[in-house]
């Protein structure tokens, strides 16, 4: 019974501490965005690079895995980029993000749920329509996966 009310006692004032030395925080102060993670992959006279992060949703187990980037080509080609998405082995489709024919930039974009089974890549290929002349595909889903 004593262990238990010196525990507890401890623990008030450990929590007590911690208020006192916080500081104040205002209501609207903004909320600080966590790191993002770079990524990149680039194939000829094309490449892609940009920052990924999850973002919370209504499953705390299962937030959203937001990809955003640029696609940059220097040449007359065309190139697309395309991410694919797997979930305990389990593979999700190809998924066209961005495309661009000669020189410029597009925007690559993408969101995916997100939990520990979650393995996602990206890849730039040369063409719109497939899959077939690409890049290596790179893993956009390793560790550390920013917070927002």
């Amino acid at each position: 019974m004593t262990r238990t009310r010196i525990w507890a006692a401890a623990a008030v004032a450990a929590v007590g501490l911690l208020a006192a030395t916080a500081g104040p925080v205002a209501a609207d102060a903004p909320a600080r965005a966590a790191a993002t993670v770079p990524w990149s992959v680039s194939l000829d006279t094309a490449s892609a690079a940009g920052e990924r992060w999850t973002e919370p949703t209504q499953y705390p187990s299962s937030p959203d895995l937001v990809v955003s980037g640029t696609l940059t080509n220097t040449g007359s080609g065309c190139y697309a980029v395309w991410t694919r998405f797997f979930r305990d082995f389990s593979a999700g489709p190809v998924t066209k993000r961005a495309e661009l024919c000669g020189p410029g930039t597009a925007a690559v974009a993408a969101r995916q749920r997100y939990d520990y089974l979650t393995t996602g890549y990206v890849t730039v290929c040369r063409g719109t329509a497939d899959t077939s002349d690409c890049a290596p595909w790179t893993n956009i889903t390793w560790w550390p996966i920013a917070s927002r």
